[in-house]
């Protein structure tokens, strides 16, 4: 690959690789317990090389280059099935059937009151115990134009971690001709449900395993956020982020006001929490977050059509983690940025609906775009 700066515009404004697309090619990665083969599908395009698993539909990695064409993965991920099973974090997997938490995994809808998987202290978080980032998904490649992809396709059965109806799913990632990686997400049910489907990829712009994200430079385009109480579910109130270690709308260091004693960064012993976005619920995808590390000079936009965006600083992370370049995960060594609908929204009538009906079809998209 040549250098990045060898790039031609993207649709967000930046350069990218014009580079011809490499048809996906599928190996085996590995298997379950129970035998189940699980593969790994490798794509190029646009100067971005994406690897993804059957398994959780997991971005087990995804490179770009810097300024200067040399390339790093950019993603948190394990070099085993096995670790995936054992301890992952929701490294780089689909999440479903709903992203995010629900209060003591309980919700009415329609009169009906229904008990979801709980595997977060009282509350549902990310689908339950086996949420679709345990799924073994399938996986069509295609070809279309100057784009390549996959199709990722799963259907949860009715009663499924206590969800009603049965969902048929369908996520298709796109690696563009200018080196974005898009994800358009569909479903549809044969009973009323909710539905809230995210992406979990963990980023560190400088290189996986190299250390603290605290110097990487965040915006979000966003005026309020959900504060959340000790269990780390919405309190209903959209507070102003003004005045607040949560005001990221000028852009500045993810550490800038990490330790500031701030109740909400107690509870989550850092940030954990949704951004409603200003923008709302829009048609198309509109820019909604930059993220930028100063010395590689990488840099991740995103835009979407969801309302929240949930960042996640990597709090979680315990040192007892080895990643796909050998080094130990600890706090802070890699961030979240996930596109949604609000945690908590089938019991918060006043945030946007998650509710999906039968004849309805969930769409959602995320465009990440990159430049150096």
């Amino acid at each position: 690959m040549g250098p990045a700066g060898n790039r031609s515009a993207g649709p967000f404004g930046f350069s990218h690789g014009g580079r011809n697309p490499v048809n996906p090619v599928k190996e085996l990665f590995g298997k379950l317990a129970d035998g189940t083969q699980i593969h790994r599908w490798s794509l190029e395009n646009g100067g971005t090389r994406l690897k993804v698993l059957s398994y959780g539909g997991i971005v087990q990695s995804l490179e770009i280059p810097d300024g200067e064409g040399r390339y790093a993965n950019v993603s948190l991920g394990f070099d085993t099935v096995e670790d995936y099973v054992a301890s992952s974090p929701y490294f780089g997997a689909l999440i479903g059937r709903y992203g995010n938490r629900i209060g003591e995994g309980r919700f009415t809808l329609d009169g009906t009151s229904y008990q979801l998987s709980v595997n977060d202290g009282e509350n549902s978080l990310h689908g339950g115990s086996e949420g679709f980032d345990k799924a073994v998904w399938d996986i069509e490649p295609f070809t279309e134009g100057s784009d390549v992809g996959l199709y990722l396709r799963h259907t949860s059965a009715d009663g499924e971690m206590g969800y009603c109806g049965t969902l048929s799913t369908k996520v298709t990632y796109t690696l563009t001709e200018h080196g974005d990686w898009r994800i358009d997400y569909e479903a549809t049910t044969d009973q009323v449900t909710v539905v809230n489907l995210t992406s979990h990829v963990y980023w560190n712009l400088a290189g996986e395993g190299s250390g603290s994200i605290n110097d990487h430079e965040l915006e979000i385009a966003a005026a309020r956020y959900t504060p959340v109480d000790a269990g780390l579910i919405p309190t209903g109130e959209q507070a102003e982020v003004a005045g607040t270690p949560f005001d990221f709308r000028a852009g500045k260091t993810v550490g800038a006001d990490l330790r500031v004693a701030d109740q909400q960064l107690l509870y989550a012993k850092g940030f954990d929490h949704n951004w409603v976005l200003d923008k709302g619920v829009t048609a198309q995808p509109q820019h909604v977050a930059t993220l930028k590390d100063p010395a590689s000079g990488r840099t991740l936009r995103i835009a979407t059509t969801e309302p929240g965006l949930q960042f996640y600083s990597g709090n979680f992370l315990d040192g007892t983690l080895v990643g796909t370049g050998g080094a130990i995960h600890r706090q802070g060594d890699a961030l979240c940025l996930e596109t949604q609908h609000h945690p908590d929204s089938p019991n918060r009538p006043d945030f946007p609906s998650t509710v999906l009906r039968p004849g309805q079809t969930y769409r959602t998209t995320t465009i990440h775009s990159f430049d150096a």
